[in-house]
């Protein structure tokens, strides 16, 4: 099942994830269960990048975001170009959260081969898809039962517990965190993330199939030039079918579009 995204968005409880009904039917039965849409940060390119993959409510909500990550990308998430620098074979132990530390358990796979790049990113992934949580602000790891204080050959130090803020670096100049790659969306459309840009200005394209712009303005983050800030954006649409969510910033220098994000989705009426 595909997340739909409308406008009104919203979180549920403490854990941050939206959530929606999925009704099944039959001839003798009607049930109801309710699901929570979660965001899995895999990987385009050598930066993160974001889709969302809807499953059942449970409590566990941050072992179930990380299983979701550990499966890697869907077919439709690597069209969408996504890939992972998560091994696989990679198992969740265990994950527990308390004063707001994530400490992740996982199996001695997940620091097998590759070189810097590959491990700073898996790791990277790991800090995002837990941090999407209020309740989660930094990650302490565990391989195989054992307190590491780094990740691989290459060291990758994550002792003390590591934030978002240590992974700048693998972080995209814009990242949009909803909507992602395959999701069909409503008019008006949420489009939310973060960026650390020029004066905390990107832009925001709306293409469909045929070509046709539906949408391209401007929006603000709640901080860029060098700090990265929040933005939340409402698009409204006239149009169905197949579209592509563009992300830009325009150059200062010469106002070329650069840091350029392009997510597939559906568009509904």
């Amino acid at each position: 099942m595909v997340a739909v995204f409308a406008a009104c968005g919203g979180s549920d409880g403490d854990d941050g994830a939206t959530t929606a009904t999925r009704t099944t039917a039959s001839t003798a039965t009607t049930t109801e269960t309710e699901t929570t849409t979660l965001r899995m940060y895999f990987v385009r390119g050598e930066l993160v990048g974001v889709s969302t993959r809807e499953v059942e409510r449970t409590t566990a909500i941050a072992a179930a975001a990380l299983r979701e990550l550990l499966e890697g990308p869907n077919a439709e998430e690597r069209a969408g170009g996504l890939g992972t620098a998560i091994p696989e074979g990679t198992q969740l132990r265990s994950v527990t959260i308390s004063g707001g530390t994530a400490t992740v358990d996982l199996s001695r796979a997940f620091e097998a081969g590759g070189g810097s790049t590959s491990t700073t990113l898996r790791v990277a992934q790991v800090v995002h898809t837990l941090t999407q949580f209020p309740t989660v602000a930094r990650v302490a790891f565990r391989l195989d039962g054992e307190s590491v204080e780094s990740i691989g050959g290459e060291g990758v130090v994550v002792s003390p517990p590591v934030d978002r803020g240590d992974f700048e670096s693998q972080a995209p100049a814009i990242l949009v965190e909803s909507a992602g790659p395959g999701d069909v969306v409503l008019s008006p459309v949420r489009v939310t993330g973060t960026a650390n840009t020029f004066e905390a200005t990107l832009n925001l394209r709306l293409v469909g199939a045929d070509g046709d712009v539906l949408h391209d303005d401007f929006a603000t983050a709640t901080s860029g030039s060098g700090m990265r800030g929040t933005f939340d954006e409402t698009i409204e649409f006239d149009g169905e079918g197949p579209a592509t969510l563009v992300a830009y910033e325009r150059s200062a220098e010469d106002g070329s579009e650069i840091n350029v994000v392009e997510i597939p989705v559906v568009l509904r009426r």
